[in-house]
């Protein structure tokens, strides 16, 4: 009996076994059976066991490349196999999944050395859509630069590439640029693996050929010959050497909107996939809205982008729901410009002029969460998000916006933008005992205590006056603070401070004496048997803003409370003065550009959308002004240097107008003329053209001459547009127009 047990449990052990073993699937053999997978299913993990040829392998590195006929793949190996160029090897390991299915290795042995593959020719659209992906190749082009870099702590020779098509990097393994001085400018033919650069979220950014050797790189062409090495170039002059033929192909994707920035940016979204799309589109678009977005590729901070981008809406709405996401998962990258939602704990938060943005740490992480305030004009009024207190945890929802984008990079910052209020959500208040109660708390006191201060001082002020004084003297004042804050005129203001201290000094006659001699009160004719008091004006400048004088009748006695009249008297006015100075400063400042004295663009955009409706005899035009090369002065003088050759540009146009007409500076080095009532459009451009010719003669600034011209653009109303921005958008594309026929006529010359 004790036999018949033992044999069931080995039949069992048997089956069990044989289970096991056609459960596990059979290993792959083939680099062409493995090479047919999808991404899918190379994450199953599957078992492969397969021969192919060592193309590329460096030691100290895990990246080793290895083919197979026509077929190529990477392999993650040991950093130190003893692996040569041409080995014949069997790779066992797992698949995963990455741009393409790659392989992950248990063991590589060598079975013998032979023979690489041939390497095939390549053109640039070839590599760019990764047909040889991992594949010998051969390529033609030019070198732009070559750079000793250290990689894993070996020197390597990072060479730029430009062939007909695009530009490609690579990286000659074992090897320095000085080893290589002809490189620069030279036609090469260089041998390596076709492998790609990526961003964290493994979408192909880019080709980068694994060169094993500088033998691998030849000469085809040498560098044509330099009239002179020790010529240079002007930093502001470098932009003479830029050409560039673009033939890259227009690509239309569509998705969700999940973020807008009006003339900027749209983020699209279509399940896992995201894009960043830039574009100077302006128009309505709503979160969610689906559309079609059609530009040109570009990698901008190692991420994939689609630039000048043309948006269709269509009206249809496909919202996407945010990704549950940690910090983890958002510093490696692999949620780039996807909807997210995170938590975090806030720590401050800071108001800016352009944006808000709330610092938060979960973990050991810190990111940001930036609400960016839409339209160009950051001066207007905008609503700023909630105020949250630090120490809040809030659920953050937005874009996820990485700083760099490389697949092998690790750990990198990011932030998060928000679209609105309600991407902001308080899962939990913060604490009642923290610093920013305990400041909250001095606050209260401190205002408490200067609230029963000021309480006193007035019941002593009551009780030393009589009622009835006390209430004509308060209406008084409160008239007189009441006129200061609509600004009336200085002037009446300060004749009712006279009044006010003549009120309040029964008997007395009071007058004020401003610093630029002005008299304005009841000044005595004759002073002469009277008991004069005065007290000056306090400014923060130091010199008084003028004095407030009493006169009182010799046998008058002095009033107990004359000292402290004449001082409250004096405050007022000196409120009164400075009132009255920042508001002319304020008045001044929006319509008027405090370099130039000129108009500014507020004042031109008043008399724009003022001057349709004016009744007026003859035309209404806009000239759009644009000066010439005025960043090279800034480059080559400075700033200060371009400030004053900005007023003497302004002083030249400003003697070229009509009275009546309107000179403005729109900012930097472009301005507008308002011209009204001209009888043709020939005074028009007879205007334009003296503007234009006020610069010819040359400038004499701080012992240096300058020679500065003016590009001139004209817009009529009503035929170039009906409002104020069709009109300035008309009259800077005639502006460019000339421009750019100067530009041409000057290289023909």
């Amino acid at each position: 009996m004790a036999r018949w047990r033992i044999a069931t449990v080995f039949l069992y052990l048997a089956l069990s076994a044989c289970l096991s073993a056609s459960s596990s699937p059979a290993p792959l053999t083939s680099l062409s059976a493995i090479h047919q997978l999808t991404n899918q299913q190379a994450t199953e993990l599957l078992p492969v066991a397969f021969e192919a040829t060592v193309t590329y392998y460096r030691r100290g590195n895990v990246d080793l490349f290895v083919q197979d006929g026509d077929v190529g793949i990477y392999v993650e190996t040991s950093v130190n196999e003893d692996l040569t160029f041409g080995d014949r090897v069997q790779v066992t390991g797992i698949t995963r999944a990455s741009f393409r299915p790659e392989i992950k290795a248990s063991q590589v042995t060598v079975l013998h050395h032979g023979l690489a593959p041939p390497a095939v020719p390549a053109d640039f659209s070839q590599l760019i859509r990764a047909e040889f992906d991992c594949r010998r190749v051969k390529v033609l082009a030019r070198v732009r630069s070559a750079n000793t870099i250290l990689d894993v702590g070996s020197p390597s020779t990072y060479l730029h590439l430009q062939m007909d098509g695009g530009p490609v990097d690579a990286e000659v393994f074992n090897s320095v640029a000085k080893d290589m001085p002809d490189l620069l400018d030279a036609e090469v033919e260089i041998t390596g693996v076709a492998a790609g650069k990526f961003d964290s979220k493994t979408q192909m950014t880019g080709i980068l050929l694994e060169v094993p050797s500088l033998a691998d790189v030849k000469i085809v062409h040498p560098a044509p010959p330099k009239p002179d090495t020790a010529v240079l170039t002007p930093m502001d002059e470098v932009i003479k050497g830029y050409n560039v033929l673009d033939r890259s192909q227009r690509i239309n994707v569509a998705g969700a909107v999940t973020y807008y920035m009006p003339g900027t940016t749209v983020v699209l979204q279509d399940g896992a996939r995201s894009l960043w799309l830039a574009t100077n589109y302006e128009g309505p678009l709503r979160i969610g809205e689906w559309v079609v977005g059609s530009g040109f590729p570009q990698v901008s901070n190692g991420f994939l982008t689609l630039t000048n981008t043309t948006i269709q809406p269509s009206h249809r709405f496909a919202p996407v729901e945010p990704h549950p996401a940690d910090v983890t998962e958002l510093a490696r990258g692999v949620r780039a410009y996807d909807l997210v939602t995170v938590q975090g704990r806030l720590l401050t938060t800071i108001h800016g002029a352009a944006h808000d943005e709330f610092v938060l740490i979960s973990g050991d992480h810190l990111f940001s969460a930036v609400y960016r305030y839409p339209g160009r004009d950051i001066a207007q009024t905008l609503p700023r998000l909630k105020n949250v207190a630090p120490g809040t945890n809030l659920s953050v929802t937005g874009i996820c916006k990485s700083d760099r984008g490389d697949f092998y990079q690790g750990i990198v910052p990011f932030e998060i933008l928000l679209r609105s209020q309600d991407d902001l959500v308080e899962l939990a208040s913060p604490p009642l005992l923290n610093v920013q109660h305990l400041l909250e708390l001095v606050g209260v006191l401190l205002v408490i205590i200067f609230a029963i201060g000021l309480r006193a001082w007035i019941t002593e002020r009551r009780l030393r006056n009589r009622a009835a004084q006390m209430v004509n003297l308060e209406q008084m004042r409160n008239g007189i603070l009441a006129h200061i804050n609509r600004f009336h005129p200085l002037g009446e203001i300060l004749v009712q401070i006279s009044r006010l201290v003549s009120a309040a000094l029964p008997g007395s006659r009071a007058w004020c004496v401003l610093d630029n001699g002005d008299v304005v009160g009841e000044r005595p004719t004759e002073t002469e048997g009277l008991r004069l008091a005065h007290i000056d004006f306090p400014s923060r400048a130091g010199r008084p803003y003028g004095a407030l004088w009493a006169a009182f009748s010799e046998g008058q006695s002095p009033n107990p409370d004359e000292s402290d009249i004449l001082s409250s008297a004096a405050e007022l006015a000196t409120l009164a003065i400075e009132a009255s100075r920042m508001h002319s400063d304020l008045v001044k400042r929006s319509e008027y550009d405090l370099l130039t004295g000129l108009h500014n663009r507020f004042s031109l955009h008043q008399h724009l959308d003022a001057a349709p409706s004016k009744e007026r005899e003859g035309l209404l035009a806009l000239i759009y002004l644009d000066l010439d090369n005025f960043k090279q002065v800034n480059d080559c003088y400075g700033h200060n240097f371009g400030d004053l050759y900005l007023r003497e540009v302004a002083a030249r146009m400003k003697r070229q107008i009509r009275p009546g007409d309107l000179l403005a500076r729109l900012g930097g080095d472009e301005f507008a003329v308002v011209v009204s009532g001209a009888r043709t459009r020939a005074d028009v451009e007879d205007i334009a053209h003296r503007l234009e010719r006020s610069l010819d003669p040359p400038f004499e600034l701080e012992g240096k001459i300058i020679h500065g011209s003016v590009s001139a653009g004209i817009a009529y109303y009503p035929e170039d547009g009906l409002t104020r921005a069709a009109l300035l958008n008309a009259a800077d594309l005639a502006m460019y127009r000339k421009k750019n026929t100067r530009r041409e006529i000057s290289s023909e010359l």
